[in-house]
């Protein structure tokens, strides 16, 4: 059953400027292998993190780094949770995520969809 749906749409241009002023921010917001990303990159997955905030409802139990974005062999994008953040969102239920990234035009955007095992 759906529980949460979330979006975020993040200006990669602007997005790049805020890391540039602010370089502490990849560490911050996230996990080693994803400050290696291309800027453009880096902003869907901002926009990711956020969108799934937003699907839970919430920020309390998940921290930044804990939420990764990665690839499947397909090319498909899914979050690799850990770490006390992974149990926050099972302790709320959350069984499956599903995640949709995008770029272009200099905007980058993610779309969240949570479910838990719960059926209607």
């Amino acid at each position: 059953m759906i529980v949460g749906i979330g979006v975020d749409l993040v200006d990669v241009p602007r997005f790049e400027r805020s890391i540039a002023r602010t370089p502490r921010l990849l560490a911050r917001l996230f996990a080693p292998a994803e400050r290696m990303l291309k800027p453009h990159s880096l902003a869907a997955r901002y926009a990711a993190k956020e969108a799934l905030i937003k699907a839970l409802g919430g920020s309390d139990g998940v921290h930044w780094t804990e939420i990764e974005v990665v690839s499947e062999a397909s090319g498909r994008p899914r979050f690799d949770l850990s770490g006390s953040t992974a149990e926050a969102v099972a302790a709320r239920g959350i069984t499956r995520t599903h995640l949709s990234l995008s770029h272009d035009a200099g905007l980058a955007i993610a779309y969240v969809i949570v479910e838990s095992g719960e059926t209607v």
